[in-house]
């Protein structure tokens, strides 16, 4: 299953820089997660700072 970035992304891009799979990129107003590429590893969720990202 995927990660999801919800609302409280701040845009400070620490989630791109732990993504081993390159499936976070920044959006329109936040950073979304590609879920196609997502492989599930849970780095991202875990370099958020604002816990913005979870499981969908």
């Amino acid at each position: 299953m995927a990660y999801k970035i919800d609302e409280k992304c701040i845009s400070c891009g620490a989630c791109a820089d732990t993504c081993p799979c390159g499936a976070i990129s920044q959006g329109d107003t936040q950073y979304v997660i590609d879920a196609d590429t997502c492989m599930s590893c849970g780095a991202c969720e875990a370099g958020c700072p604002v816990e913005a990202i979870s499981e969908e």
